[in-house]
């Protein structure tokens, strides 16, 4: 059972983004927070880091806008209910994972966190803590830009498949049946196989396009995990059917992605500008999605890929590696199961 919240808790915070916010965290003492009828108290165990956890709080301009300060990071958690929401079937003592509902700021990296019972789903037996964390904004990007939009026999395109994301949407499209190719380097080739991608275009051997279009495949769907250049999307044409729609994940807050998304959608077609659908995407949490994406877990149809597990005082190292955009799979950060399993009693 977890304990009763004691009087103060440890807390990773920051006040300003400059720098980069590995340079700004500073580890608080603080208050517990106190939950709302609609949250959960969860003394949190293991936290996984995505890049929206620092990208907002970075921003010169959008940064002070989208993140309340002082901020404590952290969306993706798994953990015991100290105290359950009202009316939530879930039990004190239960073993939960989910997402923060605000994604600035999401409150994850402390000792306690208040989560919102929507968005708060119990762990199955025999998954682990440290891999439920790694599920939430990564496992619901991947299946909400996925699973609505294709059918069995579809063939997809998954620009990004050795990231945070691009792990799930590859064993997530052949979940439901799809046939998947995706991006990776040369270091990454063998783990995209082994996730279940059909081919795989080795981004460090030429144009992706050329290497797409000497292929032959024409796709259904398309999800850019990357979306580093538009130049992607503008020659899409060439390698997917007309109804295909090019679906964007990636990308950094700020102007030039609100300009590259503009480019995109009104640039035309006969001066260069793409010639298929294209929509822009950010998750919502939803209760179902993440239910389904934990009983994949179970039966064994989505495995977790988990790059470096990092001790609660080393949360800002987590964030390095994080952020050389270099790590093959999930960044954890474990709060609780060993560093702190004893810090408090009944």
């Amino acid at each position: 059972m977890p304990p009763t919240p004691p009087p103060t808790i440890k807390a990773w915070q920051f006040t300003r983004g400059t720098g980069g916010l590995e340079a700004n965290l500073r580890l608080n003492t603080i208050a517990p927070p106190q939950p709302k009828s609609t949250q959960h108290l969860v003394q949190v165990l293991a936290c996984a880091l995505n890049p929206v956890d620092y990208k907002p709080g970075e921003h010169p301009v959008l940064g002070p806008l989208l993140v309340r300060k002082p901020a404590t990071p952290g969306i993706d958690f798994a953990g015991y209910i100290a105290v359950p929401a009202s009316g939530s079937p879930l039990k004190r003592g239960q073993l939960v994972f989910g997402v923060a509902s605000s994604p600035f700021g999401g409150g994850a990296l402390s000792e306690f966190a208040v989560f919102e019972k929507e968005t708060t789903v119990p762990v199955p037996e025999d998954v682990t803590p440290v891999d439920a964390c790694t599920i939430g904004v990564a496992g619901l990007t991947a299946y909400q830009s996925i699973v609505p939009r294709v059918k069995k026999g579809d063939k997809v395109f998954i620009n990004g498949g050795s990231g945070g994301t691009g792990i799930f949407g590859i064993q997530i499209a052949k979940a439901v049946g799809c046939h998947v190719t995706t991006t990776c380097s040369s270091a990454n080739v063998e783990l995209c196989r082994r996730l279940g991608a059909d081919e795989v275009v080795d981004y460090t051997k030429g144009s992706v396009v050329e290497q797409l279009k000497k292929s032959g495949v024409k796709f259904d769907h398309v999800v850019d995990n990357v979306a580093s250049s538009t130049d992607l999307f503008f020659q899409c044409h060439e390698f997917t059917k007309p109804e295909a729609v090019f679906v964007v994940v990636g990308g950094t807050p700020g102007f030039g992605m609100i300009a590259d998304s503009l480019k995109r959608k009104y640039w035309p077609g006969f001066l260069g500008g793409g010639k298929r659908k294209v929509e822009g995407f950010f998750p919502k949490a939803n209760y179902k999605d993440l239910e389904k994406l934990a009983t994949w877990m179970s039966e064994g149809k989505v495995k977790p890929v988990i790059d470096s597990r990092f001790a609660f005082e080393q949360a800002p190292d987590a964030f390095r590696k994080l952020k050389t955009g270099r790590a093959k799979g999930k960044v954890v950060v474990d709060v609780a199961l060993e560093t702190h399993r004893n810090a408090w009693s009944e």
